[in-house]
């Protein structure tokens, strides 16, 4: 039996939904808030399999009770149930640890079919939120881990691909050894690499040797 926990301000819908769900003959509505302070108060006490939770309530929205919740029970499986589409609820609502994201506009039974999955270990997310997600993943710039580097750092990185010593480089940028060997541990750290091996191989992959 999947023990669920509905948080809905507006009472007809949780009694709609409710009467609904509880007719599954593996889904049972264990308690209703309407309200996120108490969401969070009853799921924090109840640890029900999985949350129904609306994104706008008085006191507390949906957003914060499901910040709160996975902050204190990071296992909690939440699936926010709104009618919101817009970006100021999808991502934060994903960033704060729900784990499916269902419309309003959803019938019973794809509800229920969203709480057996997400029970099971999958995340359902409306088509609508799908497409955000990717084209935000399309527009986000990748960030490299050269791109950390000091110009200093750079420029001895490319005299370590040119095969040069630490004294080597120390010589030809008239600065102390000592301040190398610093510059090189920085630079390994960087890139998470482990030698000076594997800093030449960082180079040449993202060509940064001409």
């Amino acid at each position: 039996m999947i023990r669920v926990l509905f948080a809905d301000d507006h009472e007809m819908v949780r009694i709609g939904v409710s009467a609904y769900l509880s007719a599954q003959k593996d889904i049972e509505v264990i308690a209703e808030a309407d309200d996120g302070g108490e969401a969070v108060r009853m799921a924090l006490d109840l640890k029900p399999d999985v949350i129904l939770m609306d994104l706008v309530m008085k006191e507390m929205d949906g957003i914060e009770a499901t910040k709160q919740i996975t902050s204190s029970w990071p296992e909690a499986k939440i699936i926010i149930v709104t009618s919101f589409l817009d970006d100021e609820k999808v991502y934060p609502a994903l960033e704060a640890g729900a784990t499916s994201y269902m419309l309003k506009t959803s019938k019973a039974d794809e509800i229920a079919s969203a709480i057996r999955a997400t029970y099971d270990g999958q995340s359902i997310l409306e088509p609508e939120v799908t497409g955000k997600i990717m084209n935000r993943m399309r527009e986000k710039p990748i960030n490299h881990l050269h791109e950390q580097l000091t110009s200093r750092e750079m420029e001895i990185l490319l005299k370590i691909a040119e095969g040069k010593t630490n004294q080597e480089i120390a010589d030809e940028l008239y600065i102390a050894l000592k301040t190398v060997k610093v510059h090189v541990s920085n630079i390994l750290g960087k890139l998470e690499v482990h030698d000076r091996t594997q800093a030449v191989i960082y180079a040449f992959k993202h060509d940064l040797v001409e």
